[in-house]
């Protein structure tokens, strides 16, 4: 043995012992347990006891066992091409795993093990030993996965087997390459090792969480991650977890709970301690657990308190670890380091991409990133068949880890079977800017090896694998160069899903949020079939109802929950700027589709001017499906917290039928003028024009409606192919009752505004609403950056 440790050499540090500063030291993991140690504990954030050896341990160990000189010439024959990655990486870990610890070393490794056996009350106590690289972690480069962790080590000599191995995974295949790639000297690498009391979420659960959106950049909601088990099933992207999303401003407030999404992922299996010993053993997860949401509402918001803290602490976006000990209930912060994709991403910079085509779809799933991309399916199954990777292909498998990592670089677009949004193969295409979709389940089964296919995630959250080349298109935009019209500008927003990859445009607010259509993609139960459950004689649609809403106490629930956190995803992306949401307008036959619909909709020869919109919330027929929109909206509200949500009331056709609206959400605790609730109207029959003063008493706002507008002036089927070309809001008919609803609503001191396309396929609409003095115009999102400037011009035209 030779190079004894020099006097004073510090070997092993307490995590309460460093911080920041010490990534040199001990690597950026370790760094990073250390900060949330010492400075975090005050905001209640708990991490689990440990310590962690430093660079010099490491040091020694290559200079007790003569590595050096070996190590430094198998590395220069790898770079100069004379040895191949997988020789090179073998040869470099032998060094390491042959070697043995100087007795200092051993020392140090050992008496704190047993030190802090004796902070958690335990002999031998099961730990984490996990690998802390001195370059990894920055906020320029993501190192993760790319060294071993070993879980529920237990013992002086498996621990110290444990470290060793640490060691040798500084020289993984994936872990040369990535340096390689990030060019970074082998040699000016050292390796940390932190153990860390293992907490048992086993028993309990554990995941991920990012203190922003990953798809979207959003910087005010917080995401988890959660699976029954170990947390390496989420990192690794072996199950498909529970999501939560909490929209971190309202956190503050003890009395809130604005957890905007909660949805449970199948959870196929989980990863637990051994039986006997050390180590771990994957084991396939019960029916309930699948079933079953990982944490309840007060562990999200615990966890989305612990990111705010954190993240504030580093003043930057973070990437986060949690586990749940299964024998105290006990929360815990395990790891936290820089996120690196979204961070890196300018604020100003706005791409879109659209699909001009379509294909059959082949395969849904979680959509990461924004982009699309198109090439030849190659479908691999099993890791030895990495070997057949065509550049540029669109990479199908089952599930990654970093030993895939040089062909995903490779790839056009990635398909996963398995995994959600932090999963490996998830965090590795944000980085590389690969759009993904992940979790299909069925991937690698629906997709043909050497097909044409299209990865689409320009949807919103579901990816979409597509057949064949569609054709797609990108437009990009700085929108800090944009002008800033006088009109306030809002966004039409239907699907909760997409509403945060919006938040970059300059935007006022929502102008459109059609509950309808909340309904129908989030919810697509006939609110009067949970109601009356027993008026649903179709068989299948009953068993499909039950599976929707298992897990809810009261059928009815489930559609109140799934509203209220849809509307509020909506109203999130701009907040405090109002969010006006427009109670249901489905027609009845529209209506009818919905599961378990028929029984209760009626057949009508022209459903479009029938029982629909305002009429049917004051009806018997439709009372009770109308109380469980209001039910949500008051939950959205004031549970949830987001007040900026205005209602608005469609197709009121006369003001008495405006009387009965407002008492019937009365009834339900929605009072207009309460807890600053504002209550608009669509204005698009012509009686909302001719007796504007009568309505305007009655609102606080109106919005011009002109598709149903244009219908009921010109007497055009809006729906009407043969008569599409009559079908314009330019006609002076039309112009005409616009002009007389915008003087009307300014006579009676009430602001209005317009949701539609004719602003942004008309520009010399877009200027004759502006000469009038519309309040605002909401528009399609992804006709934003285009129709700003039309505004712009036609105001410069005609001056304020």
């Amino acid at each position: 043995m030779t190079a004894p440790a020099r006097p004073g050499l510090q070997l092993v540090l307490p995590f309460e012992a460093v911080g920041l500063a010490d990534v040199p030291r001990v690597g950026g993991k370790n760094a990073s347990l250390g900060e949330l140690t010492r400075h975090l504990e005050a905001a209640g954030v708990a991490v689990p006891e440990g310590f962690a050896t430093t660079a010099d341990a490491y040091r020694l160990y290559i200079d007790a066992n003569g590595i050096h000189e070996s190590l430094a010439s198998l590395l220069s024959a790898f770079r100069a091409g004379q040895a191949s990655l997988k020789d090179t990486g073998a040869a470099v870990r032998a060094l390491f795993l042959s070697g043995t610890f100087p007795a200092a070393l051993t020392t140090a490794i050992t008496s704190a093990y047993r030190d802090l056996a004796g902070r958690v009350g335990r002999e031998q106590p099961a730990v984490a030993v996990r690998s802390s690289a001195t370059a990894e972690d920055l906020p320029e480069a993501s190192f993760a996965g790319q060294q071993e962790t070993f879980l529920n080590v237990a013992g002086e000599d498996e621990l110290m087997d444990a470290c060793r191995r640490c060691f040798a995974s500084l020289f993984t295949d994936r872990a040369i390459t990535y340096r390689e790639l990030r060019g970074i000297d082998h040699l000016d690498v050292a390796l940390s090792i932190g153990v860390q009391r293992m907490v048992r979420s086993d028993l309990a659960g554990s995941g991920v969480m990012f203190s922003l959106d990953t798809e979207s950049g959003f910087p005010r909601v917080i995401q988890i991650s959660a699976a029954w088990g170990l947390g390496e099933t989420v990192v690794q992207g072996s199950v498909n977890p529970d999501h939560y999303e909490v929209f971190s401003p309202l956190l503050a407030d003890p009395a809130l709970s604005p957890i905007i999404g909660r949805t449970a992922g199948a959870k196929e299996s989980k990863l637990v301690f051994a039986p006997a010993g050390s180590g771990t053993v994957l084991l396939e997860t019960s029916p309930a657990e699948r079933e079953a949401l990982v944490l309840d509402d007060a562990e999200i918001l615990t966890l989305a308190r612990w990111a705010v803290a954190v993240a504030g602490h580093y003043g930057r976006p973070m990437d986060m670890e949690w586990a749940k000990d299964g024998e105290t209930g006990e929360l815990f912060m395990v790891q936290a380091r820089p996120e690196t994709v979204q961070a890196k991403r300018s604020a100003g910079m706005f791409r879109v991409h659209r699909l001009t085509g379509s294909g059959p779809v082949l395969a849904r799933g979680a959509a990461i990133g924004d982009a699309v991309a198109a090439g030849e399916a190659c479908v691999i199954a099993d890791p030895s068949e990495i070997s057949r990777f065509r550049d540029g292909a669109v990479l199908v498998t089952t599930m990654t880890d970093p030993d895939w990592v040089p062909i995903m670089k490779r790839a056009s677009g990635i398909v996963t079977d398995h995994g959600g949004p932090t999963s490996h193969a998830a965090i590795v295409s944000r980085e590389l800017g690969v759009p993904a979709v992940v979790g299909t389940v069925s991937g690698t089964s629906s997709i043909t090896d050497g097909e044409p296919i299209t990865v689409s995630c320009a949807q919103g959250a579901e990816g979409l694998v597509l057949g064949g080349l569609v054709p797609f298109e990108v437009e990009e935009a700085d929108v800090g160069a944009l002008p800033s019209p006088r009109t306030r500008i809002m966004v039409n927003l239907a699907d909760p899903s997409a509403a945060f990859r919006w938040w970059r445009l300059p935007a006022a607010g929502v102008g459109l949020a059609r509950m309808e259509f909340i309904i129908s993609t989030l919810i697509r139960v006939h609110p009067m079939a949970l109601v009356h459950p027993e008026r649903v004689a179709d068989a299948g649609e009953r068993a499909q109802i039950a599976t929707l809403t298992r897990g809810y106490a009261d059928p009815a629930d489930y559609f109140v929950d799934r509203l209220a956190r849809g509307i509020a995803k909506i109203a999130a992306p701009f907040h405090p700027g109002p969010a006006i949401v427009r109670l249901s307008d489905f027609k009845t036959n529209e209506y009818a589709g919905l599961l378990g619909g028929s029984p209760f909709e009626a057949a009508e020869e022209n459903p479009m001017l029938g029982f629909r919109g305002a009429s049917r919330y004051y009806d018997e027929r439709y009372t009770e499906g109308f109380a469980l929109e209001c039910r949500a909206l008051k939950k959205a509200r004031d549970d949830l917290g987001f007040t900026n949500i205005v209602v608005m009331v469609p197709f009121c056709r006369t003001p008495a039928e405006a009387d009965a609206v407002l008492a019937a959400m009365a009834e339900q605790g929605l009072v207009r003028g309460e807890a600053g609730l504002a209550v608009y109207m669509m204005c698009e029959i012509p009686s909302n024009v001719i007796l504007a003063e009568q309505f305007a008493a009655r609102f606080d706002g109106f919005s011009i409606g002109s598709n149903d507008l244009t219908q009921l002036v010109l007497g055009v089927d809006r729906d009407s192919a043969l008569l599409s070309s009559r079908f314009d809001e330019r006609d002076p008919a039309v112009e005409s009752m616009i002009a007389d609803a915008i003087r009307k609503a300014h006579a009676a001191g009430i602001p209005i505004g317009i949701c539609g396309q004719g602003p942004s396929n008309h520009p010399d609409f877009a200027e004759f609403l502006v000469g009038e003095g519309i309040d605002s115009i909401s528009l399609n999102p992804d006709s934003v950056l285009r129709t700003v400037p039309i505004i712009a011009e036609a105001e410069a035209r005609r001056p304020a």
